[in-house]
């Protein structure tokens, strides 16, 4: 995956939408890499499992959670999804809930998955884009933000 534009089209992001739960958010999140061919119904489950195991650790910064599982989980091949939520959901962690913007993250191996991070970091340590990502009302302003 050499940019975040090319892991992250169009149809791997899906806004304003409603959820009950931090759960449901990561399943809308694992359901566009699902519908994107880079994971497996598996991985979804997988996602949702080890952010109960490990705590809320992937709220990476205010109001950003994402959630993603081990390869050997069911990814098919690298891939990013981003759900804006309708409505900010709390996700147990106190630092940076609620969260209001879900990265659904499919790795295939640990160079992948840390090239991804790295990118993901350079776009959320850039303060004035992220305030773009939560301003966007449309997928073309998100994509915008992305290809930077």
């Amino acid at each position: 995956m050499d940019s975040l534009k090319n892991a992250l089209p169009a149809e791997q992001i899906n806004l304003n939408v409603s959820v009950n739960d931090w759960q449901e958010a990561v399943r809308e999140a694992g359901q566009l890499l699902l519908e994107a061919g880079a994971v497996s119904p598996q991985y979804i489950d997988a996602m949702i499992q080890t952010a109960k195991e490990l705590g809320p650790y992937i709220v990476i910064a205010k109001g950003i959670a994402m959630p993603h599982a081990a390869s050997e989980a069911g990814a098919k091949r690298a891939a990013l999804s981003l759900v804006k939520l309708a409505h900010p959901i709390e996700f147990g962690n106190p630092d940076n809930d609620p969260v209001e913007l879900v990265i659904g993250l499919a790795a295939i191996d640990g160079e992948t998955h840390m090239n991804t991070m790295r990118m993901l970091a350079e776009l959320i340590i850039d303060r004035e884009r992220v305030s773009r990502l939560f301003a966007a009302q449309t997928k073309e302003e998100i994509l915008q933000v992305i290809a930077q």
